[in-house]
């Protein structure tokens, strides 16, 4: 399994980034991650700056959203999409976007249904919940 150090996963996206804005030829991950940051502008500024990209924090706390956390999300449920797994997550996504019609708002509520059951699974010491993760997609209750 692949575990990037904190800042090897901050300059896969500044990477990414600047690949995309110098037209330079990007790797199949690296595209979708340009394409993850394309549609999130409030994150250009601080992606093209590498020295106050890597060593910025983020306090939740303090009421601020980590770019680099929120698009590894992205890119966690770009990559369940493009498997189907859990089985049935490309359905119920479809579903959600055509309901909300907007794919970028899907993922958005895909990734926090992703992050609460990584949570609940800390939190426990349980195994992922496959089931749970997709009926919090699906908007279902328990």
């Amino acid at each position: 399994m692949f575990n990037p150090s904190r800042d090897q996963a901050r300059l896969f996206f500044i990477e990414a980034w600047q690949k995309h804005t110098d037209g330079s030829l990007l790797t199949p991950a690296e595209t979708i991650a340009a394409g993850w940051i394309g549609q999130h502008p409030e994150f250009h500024a601080l992606l093209s700056d590498r020295d106050r990209a890597l060593s910025a924090d983020y306090s939740p706390e303090a009421g601020q959203t980590n770019p680099f956390l929120h698009l590894s999300m992205h890119l966690a449920v770009s990559e369940q999409l493009s498997i189907d797994h859990p089985p049935g997550i490309r359905a119920a996504f479809m579903h959600l976007a055509q309901k909300l019609d907007d794919e970028h708002q899907a993922a958005h509520h895909v990734f926090e249904c992703l992050a609460e059951q990584i949570w609940q699974q800390q939190r426990n010491g349980l195994p992922f919940d496959n089931r749970r993760y997709l009926q919090c997609v699906r908007g279902e209750q328990d």
